[in-house]
């Protein structure tokens, strides 16, 4: 839905403007920072490999917002008659052909990028056709969609290191964001009870404390004769290259206390940017204000990406993230995402 303009007008008939509001163009800018925070997660530097991952996360996404449509175009007939499908502007037909093209297209490109990103891309695929063909409308939904945006961070910490372990708080976190967005996300058209959006906003308020608080990095023996005195196994030279690079990759942000205070102030713009909308649909759950909590809830996830690469001590990065926010603002103006 074009905002501030007539739906009968002649920007309702621009077949690329339908297809924007099909994928979900605004949202696609909460997509990159998933990969970006999984490789900080890491402590390793993105590379070419990242920004595969990150096309196949695009691919992936989008595909999963063409095949949601087409699912759900019965219900959106009397719901939501606005949508490219239910008003004409794209068959049904095309949007599934692009579902199976755009998951084609994701699987290929985190194939290119190596078996440990397709070893992720390819349960981030079933876990999205899962969500939109069966588990949408069941209790499992909202930890489906959860599972989605664990395994899309995962997928950036993959195309580096390769090593997962890492990067599972950090999935675990935004997981958990997830799950509570697709929980209110639920009542978003009828309306319904307080308890969705004030669980959200309990669930806001934890994690933004947790991403207040920098974990304490552990570092590793630095050789043979220390691993011995701490009683473990002694460490070959040559595994100790890729330790410097990792410990390298972590200095090469800003110092610790400014690291601290950006992971601090994203952290709050996260809590900011979801509570509010939140709260006001916890007092009255309204479609209206429910609608509102869910759109705050996803343009949260920006700065949640960014406070978590902070924390992992990758600030550049983590300026890189937070910029796409105005980013889908302004195109969110434009084109709408519900």
């Amino acid at each position: 839905m074009v905002t501030g303009r007539s739906a009968e007008g002649p920007e309702r008939q621009n077949p690329r403007l339908a297809w924007a509001e099909l994928l979900r163009l605004p949202a696609l800018f909460t997509v990159p920072g998933d990969a970006l925070a999984g490789a900080a997660a890491t402590g390793a530097r993105p590379d070419s490999r990242t920004l595969l991952a990150i096309g196949s996360s695009l691919c992936l996404y989008q595909a999963g917002m063409a095949l949601n449509d087409w699912a759900d175009r019965a219900e959106d007939a009397t719901e939501r008659p606005h949508r490219p499908l239910p008003s004409g502007r794209i068959r049904p037909a095309a949007a599934l052909t692009a579902a199976c093209a755009l998951t084609g297209a994701g699987l290929a490109v985190a194939a290119r990028a190596g078996r440990p990103v397709l070893t992720i891309a390819a349960p981030l695929a079933v876990t999205v056709w899962a969500y939109d063909l069966a588990l949408k409308h069941t209790p499992a939904g909202p930890a489906a969609m959860a599972a989605a945006r664990a395994l899309d961070l995962l997928l950036g910490a993959a195309s580096t290191t390769g090593h997962l372990r890492e990067a599972l708080p950090s999935a675990a976190l935004l997981g958990t964001h997830t799950l509570a967005v697709t929980a209110v996300s639920r009542q978003e058209t009828q309306g319904g009870s307080s308890l969705a959006p004030l669980t959200a906003l309990a669930t806001t308020v934890l994690l933004g404390r947790l991403l207040a608080h920098r974990p304490t990095a552990t570092r590793p023996p630095a050789g043979p004769g220390e691993a011995a005195r701490h009683g473990l196994p002694g460490i070959r030279p040559d595994a100790l290259a890729p330790m410097a690079r990792h410990r390298r990759c972590r200095r090469s942000g800003p110092t610790r206390p400014a690291a601290d205070a950006l992971s601090t102030a994203l952290a709050a713009a996260y809590a900011a940017t979801a509570a509010r909308p939140y709260l006001h649909a916890a007092l009255n759950p309204s479609p209206p204000l429910t609608q509102r909590a869910v759109g705050g809830g996803i343009r949260a996830t920006i700065p949640l990406q960014a406070a978590l690469t902070a924390r992992s001590g990758a600030g550049l990065t983590a300026l890189f993230i937070a910029g796409l926010a105005p980013l889908g603002r302004r195109f969110g103006r434009k084109v709408s995402v519900t």
